[in-house]
Protein backbone atom coordinates (compact mmCIF):
# COMPACT_ATOMS: atom_id res chain seq x y z
CA UNK A 1 0.00 0.00 0.00
CA UNK A 2 1.29 3.39 -1.01
CA UNK A 3 1.45 5.90 1.86
CA UNK A 4 -1.09 8.71 1.72
CA UNK A 5 0.64 12.03 1.03
CA UNK A 6 -1.48 14.32 -1.20
CA UNK A 7 -5.03 15.37 -0.29
CA UNK A 8 -7.21 17.71 -2.33
CA UNK A 9 -9.50 19.53 0.10
CA UNK A 10 -12.57 21.62 -0.79
CA UNK A 11 -14.24 23.76 1.89
CA UNK A 12 -15.80 27.21 1.54
CA UNK A 13 -15.56 28.39 5.16
CA UNK A 14 -12.18 30.00 5.89
CA UNK A 15 -12.13 29.12 9.62
CA UNK A 16 -12.81 25.44 8.92
CA UNK A 17 -10.20 25.52 6.12
CA UNK A 18 -7.63 26.85 8.58
CA UNK A 19 -8.35 24.27 11.30
CA UNK A 20 -8.39 21.42 8.79
CA UNK A 21 -5.17 22.60 7.16
CA UNK A 22 -3.40 22.67 10.52
CA UNK A 23 -4.80 19.25 11.41
CA UNK A 24 -3.72 17.66 8.16
CA UNK A 25 -0.48 19.51 7.33
CA UNK A 26 0.99 20.01 10.80
CA UNK A 27 -0.44 17.06 12.74
CA UNK A 28 -0.82 14.63 9.83
CA UNK A 29 2.17 15.76 7.75
CA UNK A 30 0.13 15.58 4.51
CA UNK A 31 0.55 17.80 1.47
CA UNK A 32 -2.76 19.61 1.15
CA UNK A 33 -4.24 21.58 -1.75
CA UNK A 34 -7.09 23.67 -0.36
CA UNK A 35 -9.89 24.88 -2.61
CA UNK A 36 -12.85 27.09 -1.73
CA UNK A 37 -15.40 25.37 -3.96
CA UNK A 38 -16.13 22.18 -5.82
CA UNK A 39 -15.47 23.97 -9.10
CA UNK A 40 -12.04 25.09 -7.92
CA UNK A 41 -11.28 21.50 -6.86
CA UNK A 42 -12.15 20.27 -10.36
CA UNK A 43 -9.91 22.95 -11.89
CA UNK A 44 -6.98 22.06 -9.58
CA UNK A 45 -7.21 18.26 -9.58
CA UNK A 46 -4.98 17.52 -12.59
CA UNK A 47 -2.15 19.84 -11.59
CA UNK A 48 -2.16 18.56 -7.98
CA UNK A 49 -2.90 14.87 -8.73
CA UNK A 50 -4.31 13.94 -5.29
CA UNK A 51 -4.37 10.46 -3.81
CA UNK A 52 -7.49 11.31 -1.81
CA UNK A 53 -10.19 14.00 -2.04
CA UNK A 54 -11.83 15.56 1.00
CA UNK A 55 -15.04 17.49 0.32
CA UNK A 56 -17.32 19.67 2.36
CA UNK A 57 -20.85 18.70 1.29
CA UNK A 58 -22.44 22.16 1.18
CA UNK A 59 -20.56 24.83 -0.76
CA UNK A 60 -21.72 27.69 -2.99
CA UNK A 61 -21.13 27.52 -6.75
CA UNK A 62 -20.78 23.71 -6.79
CA UNK A 63 -21.32 21.43 -3.78
CA UNK A 64 -19.20 18.42 -2.88
CA UNK A 65 -21.51 15.76 -4.36
CA UNK A 66 -21.75 17.63 -7.70
CA UNK A 67 -17.98 18.09 -7.81
CA UNK A 68 -17.42 14.40 -7.06
CA UNK A 69 -19.82 13.44 -9.86
CA UNK A 70 -17.78 15.57 -12.32
CA UNK A 71 -14.48 14.15 -11.04
CA UNK A 72 -15.78 10.59 -11.43
CA UNK A 73 -16.18 11.35 -15.16
CA UNK A 74 -12.42 11.95 -15.44
CA UNK A 75 -10.67 8.66 -16.21
CA UNK A 76 -7.60 9.46 -14.11
CA UNK A 77 -9.70 10.17 -10.98
CA UNK A 78 -12.72 7.88 -11.35
CA UNK A 79 -11.38 5.64 -8.56
CA UNK A 80 -9.67 8.24 -6.35
CA UNK A 81 -11.00 7.78 -2.79
CA UNK A 82 -13.25 10.64 -1.68
CA UNK A 83 -14.47 11.52 1.81
CA UNK A 84 -17.30 13.92 2.60
CA UNK A 85 -17.30 16.14 5.69
CA UNK A 86 -20.69 17.33 6.88
CA UNK A 87 -22.68 18.36 9.93
CA UNK A 88 -25.65 16.44 8.51
CA UNK A 89 -24.89 12.91 9.58
CA UNK A 90 -28.26 11.19 9.47
CA UNK A 91 -27.89 7.52 8.42
CA UNK A 92 -29.90 8.08 5.21
CA UNK A 93 -27.65 10.99 4.21
CA UNK A 94 -24.49 9.03 4.97
CA UNK A 95 -25.77 6.18 2.80
CA UNK A 96 -26.54 8.66 0.01
CA UNK A 97 -22.95 9.95 0.06
CA UNK A 98 -21.58 6.40 0.06
CA UNK A 99 -23.84 5.54 -2.85
CA UNK A 100 -22.41 8.55 -4.71
CA UNK A 101 -18.97 7.01 -4.47
CA UNK A 102 -17.54 8.37 -1.24
CA UNK A 103 -15.51 5.89 0.81
CA UNK A 104 -16.54 7.48 4.11
CA UNK A 105 -18.19 10.45 5.81
CA UNK A 106 -16.61 12.49 8.62
CA UNK A 107 -18.90 14.37 10.98
CA UNK A 108 -18.47 18.08 11.66
CA UNK A 109 -17.44 19.32 14.06
CA UNK A 110 -14.42 17.03 14.05
CA UNK A 111 -11.49 16.75 16.46
CA UNK A 112 -8.51 18.48 14.79
CA UNK A 113 -6.07 16.35 16.79
CA UNK A 114 -7.50 13.06 15.50
CA UNK A 115 -8.58 14.06 11.97
CA UNK A 116 -5.31 12.97 10.33
CA UNK A 117 -5.36 9.56 12.01
CA UNK A 118 -9.05 9.17 11.12
CA UNK A 119 -8.20 9.80 7.46
CA UNK A 120 -5.23 7.40 7.67
CA UNK A 121 -7.57 4.69 8.98
CA UNK A 122 -9.99 5.28 6.10
CA UNK A 123 -7.03 5.12 3.65
CA UNK A 124 -5.94 1.77 5.15
CA UNK A 125 -9.49 0.42 4.98
CA UNK A 126 -9.79 1.41 1.30
CA UNK A 127 -6.49 -0.32 0.48
CA UNK A 128 -6.98 -3.51 2.49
Amino acid sequence: MQPLERILYAEDEADIQQVTSLALEVVGNFTLKTCSSGLEAINQIESFDPQLILFDVMMPEMDGPSALAKIRQMDAYKDTPAIFMTAKIQPAEIQLYLDMGAVDVIAKPFDPMTLASQIQEIWKKVHS
